[in-house]
């Protein structure tokens, strides 16, 4: 006998732009997201029995994806994936859950002769910013946020020695080497049980974001870090410090290597250690760490 264990569905890589025209001064400014949104509920039989009378159909969902993005403002993008979940719940009774992924990507206003433009941008940078957004019945509105493919190197002020060496070691210790990685952070906020309850002072969310990414560009620029796990738990507890409703800050960085070249083969060139100045990048193997920090 078989029996269904889990099920959602819903539609995923909605791409929404939202224009936010300021009549007074002649501004602009813009937000581009993507949206994913998973349905969940007593939606067996369109499964188990063909039964599609309970199946809210994956266009009407990319459908009020854009309506909800008129409706409500789409910043912070934690407001709007709470907004968009909790529809779901309040139109449809057989829906139980409802879950909302918003990458939103970044456009920053360009300057003209020192000053911004009123509505021209430019791509700044790759990394987004991530939700995921789970909205329930039961258990209200949980939220994650996150910083996600954030590319950061720096060319000293990184060593990493004294670890474990048997008869599997090679790698050599080092006091001096270079840092880089793609930073995935990410904070989980305490349980809201309402919509309103997200609204009221929804400040939280942009402040928390900006210091979650000052802190890790600052903690990664100035640490002298002994170890990738090191650097990464201090950014954690600053997360923690500085945003009282998160509950719990992770964070998954790739160590990126880049190897030094013996070119003393030629003409004698000194290019190791101290006298280093050409590397060769790896695209892979590299190390992966992660962690996750919560309150004690």
């Amino acid at each position: 006998m078989a029996r269904l264990a889990a099920a959602r569905y819903g539609k995923d890589n909605v791409r929404v732009y939202k224009v936010h025209k300021d009549e007074a001064t002649g501004t602009q400014s813009v937000t581009e997201m993507t949206v994913c949104c998973l349905l969940e509920g007593q939606i067996e039989t369109s499964y188990t029995e063909a039964d599609n009378s309970v199946v809210v159909a994956t266009d009407s969902i990319k459908n009020t994806i854009y309506i909800k993005a008129k409706e409500h403002p789409v910043n912070p993008p934690e407001l709007y994936a709470a907004h968009l979940g909790q529809h779901f719940l309040d139109k449809y009774p057989h829906i139980n859950a409802a879950n909302i992924k918003v990458i939103v990507h970044r456009w920053a206003r360009i300057n003209i002769d020192g000053k911004p433009h009123p509505h021209s941008f430019y791509r700044d940078g790759n990394d987004t910013r991530n939700v995921e957004a789970r909205i329930s019945r039961e258990a209200g509105i949980e939220l994650k946020s996150a910083i996600q493919g954030l590319s950061v190197l720096k060319s000293t002020g990184s060593a990493f020695h004294g670890f474990v060496r048997d008869e599997f070691t090679t790698l050599g210790e080092t006091w001096d080497r270079i840092l880089s990685t793609d930073v995935d952070a990410t904070w989980t906020w305490k349980t809201f049980p309402t919509v309103a309850a997200v609204e009221q002072g929804v400040d939280r969310f942009d402040q928390a974001f900006e210091a979650a990414r000052n802190i890790t560009l600052k903690t990664f620029a100035e640490d002298e870090s002994a170890s990738v796990q090191n650097t990464m738990y201090k950014m954690c507890e600053e997360i923690l410090e500085k945003a009282a409703e998160v509950e719990l800050v992770g964070y998954s960085l790739p160590n990126k290597h880049y190897f030094e070249i013996d070119l003393s083969w030629h003409k004698g060139y000194k290019n190791t250690g101290k006298d280093a100045e050409v590397y060769a990048p790896q695209s892979g193997p590299n190390g992966l760490i992660k962690c996750e920090v919560a309150r004690s």
